[in-house]
This record gives structure tokens, C-alpha cells and sequence, in this order.
């Protein structure tokens, strides 16, 4: 038999375990979109060929499926995609796949994801590492516009 005193204190555990549970799963849930968000931009990119022919600036995102960070990124680009997609450039490229490891080496990336930021005719403007805030990135972006 349980006394009246233990009640409130399983009661307080039994909240506790549901909210930890919750926030897992809501944790998880975010994660699946945040990959299933960032795998469609991957597959909606420029692809690097095209983006070196073109005459565009060009932002190429080398990312990560397993990283967390590119994953809450992958919303903010789909919007900037859609916003700059048309006169910038946005080529997505996996670290894991050794067909980059050239670039990878050329642009020094040492972490995910590392925004690289090209003018028209190719050169660096910039380099971003890490979880950048939308107004940054929406700088950035304008910056590599030519003069109106």
C-alpha cells in the first residue's frame, strides 16, 4: 500500500519521464525533417558543373546527412533558394561522398556546414562554418548580386 505522502513524489516522476519522453520524440520528429528537408534541397541543387558554367554567384554548401546543424540549416536554404535561386547558384555538396574530396581540400573545410560564397567569375567572397543566422546568410546573398 502506497502512502498518501509518495503520491505527490511518483506523481512528479511520472511527469518528469513523460515530459524527457516527449521531448525525445519531438526531438527525433525534428531531426527526420530536418534530414528529409535537407536531402531535398540536396536534390534540387545546382549541380557543381552546371554552377561553374553558368555565370552566376554561386553558394556551395558542403554538408553532412548525420549532421545536426545541417539539418536545422536545410529550412533556412530552401527559403533562400527559393528567394535567390534564380540569379544565385545554391550547389549542395556531401562531405561523405569522395567525388568532393578535391574541393574539399581546395576550400580547407573543417567543419559542417561550411557555407562557401563565390562571385561570378569564381572567386572566394567568403567562407561561413556552422549554425549562421538567416539575416547573415540573406547579407551574404545579396552581396554576391551584381549592382542593379
Amino acid at each position: 500500500m502506497i502512502k498518501r505522502k509518495g503520491l505527490p513524489i511518483i506523481g512528479a516522476i511520472c511527469l518528469t519521464l513523460l515530459c524527457w519522453l516527449n521531448t525525445g520524440s519531438a526531438a527525433a520528429a525534428s531531426s527526420l525533417t530536418g534530414l528529409a528537408a535537407l536531402r531535398a534541397s540536396a536534390q534540387e541543387a545546382t549541380p557543381y558543373a552546371v554552377a561553374m558554367e553558368n555565370g552566376k554567384p554561386t553558394v556551395i554548401e558542403f554538408y553532412a546527412d548525420w549532421c545536426g546543424t545541417c539539418q536545422g540549416l536545410a529550412k533556412t536554404m530552401r527559403s533562400l533558394t527559393a528567394n535567390y535561386g534564380d540569379r544565385i547558384n545554391i550547389v549542395m555538396l556531401n562531405i561523405d561522398d569522395p567525388q568532393w574530396i578535391d574541393l574539399i581540400e581546395t576550400h580547407q573545410v573543417t567543419g559542417v556546414p561550411q557555407l562557401t560564397a563565390l562571385s561570378a567569375d569564381h572567386r572566394v567572397q567568403r567562407y561561413l562554418v556552422g549554425a549562421v543566422p538567416k539575416p547573415v546568410l540573406t547579407d551574404l546573398f545579396e552581396q554576391l548580386l551584381p549592382p542593379a
